[in-house]
């Protein structure tokens, strides 16, 4: 199957030509073309330097309410107090905390600056959300995604203590499930994320779940607990 290189408008091919989970090459960042984008099941993951790479993997990593797994220990976590979870509040801090902290087996950061640029402006265009997790005044944790439709599309995590990125990513899920968002694109699956229940899904299941989530209104605007 060909890579496809992207015109100046922001459109892309159908899904499925998608070879490896690679779609196509080129574009732009642009918030327009970044909603097109999570719209038809694609996202950008690409290194510095690099040109823009485009994937819609096959199978899907996802996560719902009904499938995570809190286990006791970590729900003891959540429910002790330890950490104060607040949604928008530091989102430049969290996507910055996400592209520096070391990662097991990986060199680099594919959030590239680039990438920093454009997921803040949907932030600022009330688009793209964060969570983050505090042990007093310090920033210890947190996550960033995209939210449409009745979608989030997660984008990264850190943790710069035990659980703290756990702590997120749960007290993210019960909320989204509190305001009937029930699925959380992960992407691409790691053991960390299927530790905590989520699912490998064929690509066309996730497209038709995703048309059916993107035809409620997006709510536009910073997030905050119910």
């Amino acid at each position: 199957m060909p890579v496809y290189r992207l015109p100046e408008e922001p459109i892309f091919p159908p899904v499925d030509e998608a070879e490896d989970g690679l779609l196509a090459i080129g574009g732009d960042l642009s918030p327009e073309r970044l909603i097109a984008a999570y719209m038809s099941g694609i996202f950008p993951w690409y290194s510095e330097g690099d040109p823009i790479l485009w994937h819609a993997p096959d199978p899907r990593c996802v996560l719902t309410p009904d499938s995570l797994k809190v286990s006791r220990r970590l729900r003891r976590t959540v429910d002790s107090g330890r950490f104060n979870v607040t949604l928008d509040q530091n989102f430049d801090d969290v996507i910055e905390a996400c592209a520096v902290t070391p990662r097991e087996g990986q060199a680099g950061t594919w959030i590239t600056t680039a990438m920093l640029d454009a997921y803040r402006e949907l932030h600022r265009l009330g688009l793209g959300h964060s969570v983050e997790v505090w042990s007093r005044e310090d920033l210890v944790g947190g996550l960033y995604g995209v939210s449409l439709g009745s979608m989030f599309f997660g984008e990264s995590m850190f943790s710069h203590e035990r659980d703290a990125s756990k702590v997120a990513l749960v007290t993210l899920i019960e909320q989204l499930a509190t305001w009937r968002m029930p699925l959380l694109d992960c992407q691409v699956e790691n053991d960390h994320l299927l530790s905590m229940g989520a699912e490998l899904w064929p690509r066309e299941k996730f497209m038709r779940r995703l048309e059916e989530l993107l035809a409620t209104p997006t709510h536009r605007g910073p997030w905050q607990f119910d």
